[in-house]
């Protein structure tokens, strides 16, 4: 894309005011649309830039259609919204995560985007942490992964008492530990074999505790596990010929050298990940400067579904 690029971007709640500082960081011409009058005032009194009032259909009569699209609008309007840009003539866009309420709306967005011959991308942006970079940078160099674990534990008695839209609770692992899962099977392989385990107990989702293991398209034997009712937290081990990787929080890299007890810290340049939202910045980079091997296609996404519906099909307790 050209520098001179002008960004939709769809949304004026606060995960669009993270992607609007990044755009005025970079310098990039961008307008934004939104529908409430009271998130518009909030918008602009944190950008100083002021939301266009009306629906898209407008905004194009009266602007013209857009180079690309970032729509960063509730997770229950994702994929329609991104639906009717196409409609609209848009052919490039970043969509936030994970681009519908649950699977079938993202499989009816992958149709569409089939059809107007768009290029959809799903902002998965943990995959652009500096954290991560460094972690694929030292598999990369040591021969790649040989094994790798992950857990997504959600706190429930927190996640229970947020506002959402219908439907966003019941599809959490979906909605939010995905990313996690995202990220484990973006650098250590996607399933080529997956054995899945998991079990109710919470009233607003099927499941809430998992375990599992495989192996994936690269050859590394991996397992997960989480335990939504129990203590937990966020974590991605790799184990090379080398080294132990661990992120845990996912922001940060350990690293355990071959033959030592200990885990230390590495030193990463993550100036862009704490000066904004983490991912962020490197994220509508590439997305702004065309295809780029952590972004995250559509298509792509739309494979990783069947992963995500194994993973939260509910088994057996085993308990009579």
């Amino acid at each position: 894309m050209s520098d001179n690029i002008e960004v939709l971007l769809v949304g004026a709640g606060p995960i669009a005011v993270e992607y609007a500082k990044v755009l005025q960081s970079l310098m990039r011409p961008f307008s934004v649309i939104g529908r409430g009058a009271k998130s518009a005032d909030a918008f602009a009194a944190k950008t100083g830039v002021t939301v266009f009032a009306g629906s898209l259909g407008e905004y194009i009569a009266t602007n013209g259609i857009p180079s690309a699209a970032i729509v960063a609008v509730s997770m229950d309007q994702l994929a329609h919204v991104t639906i009717h840009l196409m409609e609209l003539g848009v052919r490039n866009i970043l969509v936030e995560k994970p681009a519908g309420l649950n699977a079938a709306e993202v499989r009816m967005l992958d149709q569409h985007a089939k059809t107007y011959q768009a290029k959809v991308f799903v902002a998965y942006n943990r995959r652009f942490y500096a954290s991560v970079i460094k972690a694929a940078e030292i598999i990369k160099a040591d021969g790649g992964v040989r094994s790798f674990h992950f857990e997504f534990t959600e706190w429930s008695h927190t996640i229970e008492k947020l506002k959402h839209a219908p439907g966003v609770l019941e599809n959490w692992f979906f909605a939010n530990s995905s990313h996690v899962i995202d990220t484990a099977f973006f650098l250590g392989g996607y399933p080529a074999q997956l054995s899945c385990f998991a079990q109710g107990g919470l009233e607003w989702h099927k499941a809430a505790i998992y375990s599992g293991a495989g192996v994936s398209t690269k050859g590394a034997l991996f397992s997960y596990h989480a335990n939504w009712i129990a203590p937990g937290r966020w974590m991605i081990e790799f184990m090379t010929e080398k080294h132990r990787l661990v992120l845990k929080p996912l922001e940060k890299l350990q690293i355990q050298q071959l033959g030592s007890l200990t885990t230390d810290f590495v030193d990463i340049d993550d100036t862009v990940d704490t000066a904004y939202k983490p991912g962020y910045f490197r994220q509508v980079e590439a997305f702004l400067g065309g295809e780029d091997e952590y972004l995250l296609r559509l298509d792509r996404h739309v494979e990783n579904l069947k992963f995500y519906e194994m993973m939260n099909q509910l088994t057996s307790t085993g308990r009579d």
